[in-house]
């Protein structure tokens, strides 16, 4: 009698002890701790959360704005190589140009002869020099509607990029060139035009380069037979621009000098 007793609570503690078993495994699954389909067991740690995503409302860090600054682009695209079809133009150009020898320099005075530099010639507001570098330049700063203070250059004549920066000692970094030199200019006809074309000429935008001082400097007043770009992929175009200028203010090409634009031409 006693032992059937002792088995009687034995088997009712088991059934007790299987229950409550099946209850927690019940409530784990219900809870979805626990779930039979693979990765699907979850934790609040790996849960994101408003607290931890920032800018959220409730995150403790606000969200910041993004500053943009935008520099103006230049108003025109600036020197380009040139293509075959511009080359057989100049061509065509050059052997329309009178050859002769040059004329004396006697009595060539850039201000007197060309005018002070730089001129507002296209009565735009400002002056040629900013507006040059304004074309040739790229994220650049101004003063006002024409004072370029800074920006960055790739110099056409070498392919070296220089940041340009206005002031006493730097701004020589960059400089203006005269594709035909005025020099050179006075010398092969310009001694015959008005006051008012040699003007135009020293401020025609085709004539001009914003380039590096060191080239501008080595160049002076040379022509094509005795002054070329460094970048070779450059000479083409810097030789259609001095036939175009010339044909354009009735100058006229030395010898030495056409022969040297045929054979940058018969490369391009």
């Amino acid at each position: 009698m006693t032992s059937r007793r002792r088995r009687t609570r034995a088997t009712v503690q088991s059934s007790i002890v299987t229950l409550v078993l099946a209850v927690g495994v019940w409530a784990l699954f219900s809870s979805g701790v626990l779930s039979t389909g693979a990765g699907a067991t979850t934790s609040a740690a790996n849960t994101p959360s408003a607290a931890s995503t920032p800018g959220t409302p409730g995150s403790g860090t606000a969200a910041r704005p993004t500053v943009t600054t935008s520099t103006p682009t230049p108003a025109t695209p600036g020197p380009s190589r040139a293509s075959s079809q511009s080359a057989a133009a100049a061509r065509a150009t050059l052997a329309g140009l009178p050859v002769k020898g040059k004329a004396p320099a006697t009595g060539y005075d850039r201000e007197a002869d060309f005018g002070t530099p730089w001129l507002d010639v296209d009565h735009n507001g400002c002056d040629t020099r900013n507006d040059v570098l304004a074309r040739d330049l790229t994220e650049i700063v101004r003063q006002g509607p024409c004072k370029v203070l800074s920006g960055d250059l790739v110099s056409p004549y070498t392919g070296a990029t220089i940041g340009f920066v206005r002031g006493n000692t730097t701004s020589a970094l960059v400089q203006i060139d005269h594709v035909v030199a005025l020099e050179n200019a006075w010398r092969t006809g310009a001694q015959q035009l008005s006051q008012t074309e040699r003007q135009a000429l020293a401020n025609d935008p085709e004539n001009l380069f914003a380039v590096d001082g060191r080239s501008n400097s080595q160049k002076r007043s040379g022509d094509a037979a005795t002054w070329l770009p460094a970048a070779t992929g450059f000479r083409c175009e810097y030789v259609e621009h001095q036939i175009e200028v010339k044909a354009e203010y009735r100058l006229w090409v030395v010898p030495a000098e056409r022969d040297a634009m045929e054979r940058v031409l018969s490369t391009c």
